[in-house]
């Protein structure tokens, strides 16, 4: 694989990864009353935990997606970002004693930053980019 083709499949895969977490951040920066029931009523989470876990998601999908940032920042970026969605995965099973199937859609979240994770180390191989 060229690098020209690591470095496409990381931007893809990170833009998707990003977007998806955005996109599930926005609602709990100004909580609804459906976030709200979801997290507070459904899994007994403090209402201010979902402005915060909103506002954690938000900073670690914009720092993985600045070129260039510092390597330690983009690691502990990605660590969040993936302990906030085994964490809701385990909150959901949890909070109702049992697996749902429906859970399994949670891995169309985890797939393209595992990609992204896999292919920023992959494009930075070798060099003393800080990337």
């Amino acid at each position: 694989m060229t690098t020209k083709t690591a470095k496409l499949l990381y931007w893809i895969s990170t833009i998707v990864f990003a977007a998806s977490m955005i996109f599930s951040a926005v609602g709990g920066l100004k909580p609804s009353q459906k976030s709200i029931q979801l997290i507070h009523d459904a899994l007994g989470y403090p209402v201010y935990f979902i402005r915060y876990i909103s506002i954690a998601k938000l900073i670690g999908s914009i720092a993985i997606l600045v070129p260039g940032l510092n390597r330690s920042v983009k690691e502990w970026a990605y660590a969040g970002l993936f302990f906030d969605l085994a964490g809701a995965i385990y909150s959901g099973v949890a909070s109702s004693g049992q697996f749902d199937p429906m859970m399994l859609f949670m891995l169309l979240w985890i797939i393209p930053g595992i990609i992204s994770y896999y292919y920023w180390h992959k494009k930075n191989k070798g060099s003393l980019s800080t990337q």
